[in-house]
């Protein structure tokens, strides 16, 4: 099993959140976060797709679409707020996106907070495995 909490490719994107917090900080919109943190992922050469469109399904009916903010390395969901507090809602809301991508991993990231806050999210598959 994987250390999670070592993760090399996880440890990475937290890194490149890190280095866009230090520089800019809280107050930004979230699509300024968004083009930085792109910025620092090619830097660290990760593979990564913005705002890839997922259908959302309903008893094998597509029922609408939903967009994460990065899907990295085909491994790792990524979803960025800029928001003050971030809130069960937020949660919710990401761990939804693993079971829509059947992705096993993922960070929700605020940038909107004095402290960079990051979340870990591990889907039901995923600790059903471990």
């Amino acid at each position: 099993m994987t250390d999670e909490i070592n993760d090399p490719l996880t440890y990475k994107i937290i890194g490149c959140a890190m280095k866009v917090h230090r520089t800019l900080g809280n107050g930004f919109q979230e699509v300024i976060y968004q083009r930085c943190l792109a910025i620092e992922m090619e830097k660290q050469e990760l593979g990564f797709t913005r705002e890839l469109e997922m259908p959302i399904f309903y008893e094998d009916i597509q029922v609408g679409t939903r967009r994460a903010d990065f899907v990295v390395e085909n491994q790792v969901i990524v979803e960025l707020k800029a928001i003050i507090q971030l809130e069960d809602v937020h949660l919710a809301q990401a761990l939804n996106y693993l079971q829509a991508y059947k992705i096993d991993k993922g960070l929700l990231i605020n940038f909107g907070a004095r402290s960079l806050e990051v979340k870990r999210l591990f889907s039901k598959a995923h600790k059903a495995k471990n």
